[in-house]
């Protein structure tokens, strides 16, 4: 059974791992979404989960949650946050420093100081928190309801698992990101009337400090500049996964 549904026709549905503060793209996946649903039971890998780039005036520099007692085959909800260091007052000073400048350096503080008075002891913790924290900010939570993966008594895995969330929560769109693009069984999806589409990121430019712009950094760097303003450049669109497989990438 499937709690907490929003009393509402759904349509379209986002899955996605959490990730920390994470980058613009994940804020369009969720203003494109009628549920976003954070797939954090999943098998935890290397990547962009506990750490995120920003810009400073020195250059690009990552930022990264730290973990502890890692072992293989953990899941994303399982991983623990390694406390022994006071690395939140480390990341906020890091941000203070390289937005000092910044217009609404302040706002964005802001919602660090959000995200990190909130009770944390895993890696999905603290990344959901930062989601949904953003997503309030630029005003996207109205429109979207935010569920676990763990929560809803699906099991399976790969694209078996995606297409029965999506069924069981019935949505008629899968909207998911490029990483998608060479594994998910579209035709299974579409068996069950299921459209499946890819994200058509826009990578709005809009000023930034620290030389030109580039889209892949935490979208609190979009707040920093921009403040709630930013809501004019999250505007990715989706688009069927046949126009997407025939574009060059």
């Amino acid at each position: 059974m499937v709690a907490l549904m929003p009393p509402r026709k759904i349509g379209k549905i986002v899955i996605s791992q959490s990730m920390y503060f994470p980058w613009v793209g994940l804020l369009e996946q969720v203003r494109l979404a009628d549920i976003f649903v954070h797939y954090d039971d999943v098998q935890y890998t290397r990547g962009f989960f506990n750490r995120v780039q920003i810009k400073t005036a020195h250059g690009m520099k990552w930022i990264t949650v730290p973990i502890r007692d890692l072992h293989r085959g953990q899941k994303i909800n399982e991983v623990y946050i390694d406390d022994r260091s006071d690395w939140r007052s480390q990341h906020r000073d890091i941000l203070r420093q390289a937005y000092v400048t910044a217009r609404f350096r302040d706002e964005m503080l802001a919602l660090m100081d959000r995200v990190f008075e909130q009770p944390a002891t895993t890696l999905a913790d603290v990344s959901k928190a930062s989601i949904l924290v953003m997503a309030d900010y630029f005003g996207l939570t109205d429109g979207c309801h935010f569920l676990d993966s763990g929560t809803l008594g699906i099991s399976g895995s790969s694209s078996q698992r995606l297409h029965d969330i999506v069924k069981t929560l019935g949505g008629n769109v899968y909207i998911t990101g490029h990483g998608a693009r060479n594994y998910l069984d579209h035709y299974l999806f579409e068996k069950s009337g299921i459209a499946v589409q890819y994200m058509d990121y826009q990578y709005i430019p809009y000023p930034q400090l620290h030389s030109e712009f580039t889209p892949y950094v935490t979208a609190l760097d979009l707040v920093a500049n921009r403040g709630r303003e930013g809501i004019q450049v999250i505007r990715s669109t989706s688009i069927d996964w046949r126009d997407f497989a025939d574009e060059p990438h």
